[in-house]
Order: structure tokens, then C-alpha cells, then sequence
């Protein structure tokens, strides 16, 4: 009987001993997370004073730009929250980063977020709304007034950012290691991205190259081929002597040959699309 007693004593200080474990635990986690709030509100505190400070550097400068961006980002501060969420989060980081950078962060990317898109629709009769990002850039620069901001890739690649939360098309897909601005809606499936990627190298491809190199059956890449011929992405030149090719246009628009009308099979083949 005094073994069973002192069993069930043990079994007792063993359970309040386990809630004063959990208790302990507890109790540092909520100091620990209470640490680290102060920490990043500190960071914060700092980082708007900085801000404030170089505004004009972070609006003129592009590397200081981008350097101030993935600081924001490290601690997770939205640069680029709307203003218009001041009032949903009165007082909360998002709207104080809005009113402070409104003039030099937000407005810069929203503005360049419209020449994106201006540039997307413009070219989208040449490429099928599927434009490498450097050729974005350089129309941006082209067009850009005289004492404007540089435009860097990371810029364009931020100001498409902004468009997701109005749920539009814009978005920013890689091919192969290339990225690339995507403005229609269509996702690009596996064998459309390899075709795209091929037809980087020589900037076409045919069925046979894509029997020979991918292993795929000609059903396969002929069907990969005329959807992407259909949705604007390649041009077929049908006046090939061996078989049909079909052509980057962004490839096409850049040769001298296409420039002075050498290659009209595929000039008129894109005209027909």
C-alpha cells in the first residue's frame, strides 16, 4: 500500500511539474516575441527616419533604390502600400510608409506600373503579349523625358508587382533564364515554355528540331507549335524549302533582313494572324 502512494505522489509533482514546464515555455516565448516586435519597431523607426532623409536619393538613384527596397523587405515593410489602406490600418506601418514615400517610392512605380502596360499593349500585335523584360526596358528609356529617373530591370520588375492586387493579367514568367512580361491571361504550359526557350537559339524552331532535340512525337510538337503560333508567340515562315519554320517575332522585328523585307514568308504570315 506505501509503494501505491508514493507512486501516485510521483505521478502528481510529475504532472505540476510538466505545467510549470509548459508555463516557462510559454511565458519565454511571449517574452521573446515581445523582444522581437521592439526590435523591428526600432528597425522601422530607423528605416523611416532614413527614408525621410534620402527620399530624393531613393527616387533619382536606381541601385539605392533597389538597396532601400530589399531593406524594406527584410523586415518586412511594404514601401509600396497604398495610401488608400490608411484607413482600414489607422496608424499601421503600411499607411505611414504611404504618406511618407507617396511622392518618391509609390507614385514612381505606379506611374512606371502605366508605361508597362502602355508597352505591353502596344507590342502585343508583335509578340502575342510575351516581351523580355530588357526590351521593355529599353522602349521605357527610349520614351522617357529628359532629367527623368533611370528605369532599372528591377524597377519594371516592382512596378509589375503593383498590378497584382487588381487581379490584372500582368506577371512576370522566366523562360529558361530569360524573364519575361506575360499581358494575356493564358498560362504557358510545360511544352510551350520548352518551344520558347528552344526558339531562343536561333530564334526559330521546326518540328523535326523539336522531334530531334526534345524527343517529342510531331503530333506533340506540332500541337505546341500552332498554339503558340495562334496566341501570337511565334510567326511560321511557309516559304521554308524543307518544312515550315516558325520564328521569335521579337527576332524577326530585330534582323535587317525582316527590316528590308528578305524573309517575306514570314512577314506575311504574321500579317495573316
Amino acid at each position: 500500500m506505501s509503494r501505491k502512494g508514493v507512486g501516485l505522489a510521483a505521478f502528481d509533482r510529475s504532472r505540476i511539474t510538466s505545467a510549470q514546464y509548459a508555463s516557462h515555455g510559454s511565458t519565454l516565448r511571449s517574452t521573446n516575441a515581445q523582444a522581437l516586435e521592439t526590435q523591428l519597431d526600432v528597425f522601422r523607426s530607423l528605416l523611416q527616419q532614413f527614408a525621410q532623409t534620402h527620399a530624393k536619393d531613393i527616387r533619382s538613384n536606381p541601385t539605392f533604390r533597389a538597396q532601400f527596397a530589399r531593406m524594406c523587405a527584410a523586415i518586412g515593410v511594404d514601401p509600396l502600400a497604398s495610401s488608400s489602406n490608411s484607413s482600414q490600418s489607422a496608424g499601421g506601418v503600411g499607411s505611414i510608409w504611404a504618406q511618407l514615400l507617396g511622392r518618391s517610392v509609390n507614385d514612381f512605380y505606379f506611374e512606371l506600373a502605366v508605361r508597362v502596360v502602355e508597352v505591353c499593349g502596344a507590342t502585343r500585335g508583335e509578340n502575342g503579349g510575351l516581351i523580355e523584360l530588357p526590351k521593355v526596358r529599353e522602349r521605357l528609356m527610349r520614351s522617357r523625358i529628359e532629367g527623368a529617373p533611370e528605369i532599372t530591370e528591377d524597377d519594371i520588375l516592382r512596378a509589375v508587382g503593383t498590378l497584382k492586387p487588381l487581379g490584372s493579367a500582368y506577371s512576370i514568367v522566366k523562360v529558361g533564364s530569360k524573364p519575361y512580361i506575360r499581358s494575356v491571361p493564358k498560362e504557358l504550359n510545360t511544352d510551350q515554355s520548352a518551344v520558347l526557350e528552344a526558339a531562343q537559339v536561333l530564334g526559330y524552331v521546326s518540328v523535326s528540331m523539336l522531334m530531334v532535340n526534345l524527343r517529342w512525337t510531331r503530333a506533340r510538337a506540332q500541337t505546341a507549335l500552332e498554339d503558340l503560333v495562334g496566341e501570337g508567340m511565334l510567326w511560321v515562315d511557309k516559304q521554308s524549302p524543307r518544312e515550315h519554320e516558325y520564328w521569335s517575332p521579337g527576332f524577326m522585328l530585330e534582323s535587317d533582313e525582316f527590316q528590308h523585307g528578305g524573309s517575306g514568308g514570314v512577314a506575311a504570315a504574321a500579317a495573316a494572324g
